[in-house]
């Protein structure tokens, strides 16, 4: 079995590039980077199953010459999960834009009381001892 370097190399960038869209804080490019990095695995999977041959049908094909059904299977259903992953991304990003003006995702409030924690080096003191309230209020945002 040999593999086709351009595939492989087109699978890595595609890759590459989804997970760099995902790391950043707009939902549509996080959707976008979902999608390319989904793609670049499907390329992966038929990489990996080798060269194609005939049809999967007993009787049909002699048993050497047949390809592997189990990829083409792992794929579609890849492309399944994916497109309701987009589906569900995509209904995030629009209700987001509807409610706030923008598809950008927010600081978490607990995150940044945990950033304040570690910068006064307090991980053992309590969230009242710190002055914190549930409402984060006393969040500083920059």
């Amino acid at each position: 079995m040999t593999a086709n370097l351009t595939l492989a190399v087109v699978a890595g960038i595609v890759i590459a590039c989804g997970v760099y869209l995902i790391t950043e804080r707009s939902l549509s490019r996080i959707l976008v980077g979902v999608v390319l990095a989904s793609n670049g695995v499907n390329i992966l999977f038929l990489i990996a199953s080798g060269a194609a041959g005939g049809a999967p049908i007993i009787g049909l094909t002699p048993a050497a010459s047949m390809s592997d059904p189990l990829p083409q299977a792992m794929v579609l259903t890849a492309i399944v999960i994916t497109l309701a992953v987009a589906a569900f991304g995509m209904t995030m990003a629009y209700r987001s834009f509807q409610i706030n003006g923008d598809d950008e995702v927010a600081d978490d409030i607990e995150d940044a009381r945990l950033a304040e924690r570690a910068k006064a080096d307090q991980t053992s003191a309590s969230f009242e001892e710190l002055g914190f309230s549930d409402t984060g209020e006393d969040v500083v945002s920059e």
